[in-house]
């Protein structure tokens, strides 16, 4: 197969493992920089251009956008779509996992596990979304935070109202959580490829970090996860409609709850702490999927 990975950094560990694992199984894989490529939509012949010339055909495309360039990358993902080339996750499900709102709202309509959230837009109602949110500490988060940043956790309802008034005045989108204190600083970090769970690991956050991010001084180990977190993980992915992805979920008192859909989970952290070839997993799949426009979208919402 003639495989195309939309990438912005191609020396990634995750990157190389999924280069390395097509390029084993004889398949050509071309790592190809997103904001570098442009479109002609035209109504019967879409083309992508990059670096001045034609892309040519390719059977399977490989989205690894980053969350800064997430509107950009869906555009030229889609222009891939309406050529007729089969993406690993489609531009749709990785829609609506990066919006943190979004995916919420999905995920409770579907009955998986969540903490408890809140949002609203008026500053005047911060007592309100405090009341509903709970007793503090609480957890509060820009929607368009990543890998940990623009998360505080507030340990005094005052401090939560300054924090919760200090956004607003920024003009920043946000929601608040209630504080999961019995996960005691950790999280399970499953991966979903094709409907099942293939591998789990446990991060555990640095010393005085409630965030337990890798990237953040957090440490990774392998974990059995129990029958209830691997269907929430699996029912958390069908609700995004999405082929392969990380689930991060907190073990609360009451079952797991999930924290976040990753729609181009890092390889690196979870192939280290497992021993398990994720990489291979995800082109086994497109060998048996990829097949020209066969791109529908899942899920729905």
């Amino acid at each position: 197969m003639k495989i195309a990975m939309l990438a912005r950094n191609a020396n990634l560990y995750s990157h190389q493992r999924i280069k390395q694992a097509a390029e084993a199984r004889g398949h050509q894989l071309d790592i190809i920089d997103t904001l570098r490529c442009y479109m002609n939509i035209a109504s019967r012949r879409p083309e992508v251009y990059y670096n001045g010339q034609k892309l040519p055909h390719y059977d399977a495309v490989i989205p690894r956008i980053g969350a800064s360039v997430t509107f950009y990358g869906l555009a030229v993902l889609r222009q891939f779509e309406m050529m007729g080339v089969f993406p690993l996750n489609e531009s749709v499900g990785i829609g609506r996992s990066r919006d943190k709102l979004r995916s919420m709202q999905l995920l409770a309509r579907d009955g998986v596990g969540l903490p408890v959230t809140t949002f609203a837009h008026d500053p005047k109602q911060t007592e309100e979304v405090l009341a509903l949110a709970g007793p503090t500490p609480l957890v509060i988060k820009l929607l368009e935070g990543t890998q940990g940043i623009g998360v505080v956790l507030a340990d005094t309802r005052r401090g939560a109202k300054s924090v919760i008034e200090a956004f607003r005045g920024a003009r920043v989108n946000i929601l608040v959580q209630e504080f999961i204190k019995e996960a005691g600083g950790t999280d399970i970090r499953a991966l979903v490829v094709n409907g099942k769970v293939v591998a789990a690991m446990q991060r555990r956050g640095a010393e005085d970090e409630f965030r337990s991010n890798l990237h953040r001084g957090g440490s990774a180990e392998t974990v059995k996860i129990s029958p209830e977190e691997r269907s929430t993980a699996i029912r958390a992915a069908k609700s995004m409609g999405l082929n392969v992805c990380g689930v991060d979920m907190l073990r609360a008192n009451h079952g797991p709850v999930v924290m976040e859909v990753n729609s181009s989970p890092g390889l690196e952290g979870v192939e280290k702490a497992t021993g398990i070839d994720i990489a291979g997993q995800m082109i086994q799949f497109l060998e048996k999927n990829a097949k020209p426009n066969k791109t529908k979208t899942k899920g729905k919402g």
